[in-house]
């Protein structure tokens, strides 16, 4: 498959160096959840931020893979298919 750029927001660049996007490469098939195998792997803090104990995904955190956010695909077990990720923290407010 390749690499892939994973764009990280600013709150949680300072979990992997202050960078604000990541290279993962990838064989072929690989699924989000290798995606965030590999970033744990590289930055276990970032990895901590992003999945639970359990290794399910944070609930406040939304990952796009293209256009489409994971939870509306086949979560982590959606292929990356070369699609760049982009992780946004949820936002919540009220009047």
């Amino acid at each position: 498959m390749g690499a892939i750029d994973v764009k990280l927001p600013a709150a949680l660049a300072s979990e992997c160096g202050g960078a604000r996007h990541l290279t993962v490469d990838l064989p072929p098939g690989a699924t989000l959840a290798d995606v965030l195998d590999q970033i744990d792997a590289r930055h276990p803090r970032l990895g901590r931020r992003l999945r639970d104990e359990a290794g399910h995904l944070r609930r406040y955190v939304n990952i796009y893979i293209g256009d489409d956010e994971s939870r509306r695909l086949q979560g982590l077990a959606t292929p990356v298919d070369g699609h760049d990720l982009q992780i946004l923290p949820s936002i919540a407010g009220g009047a």
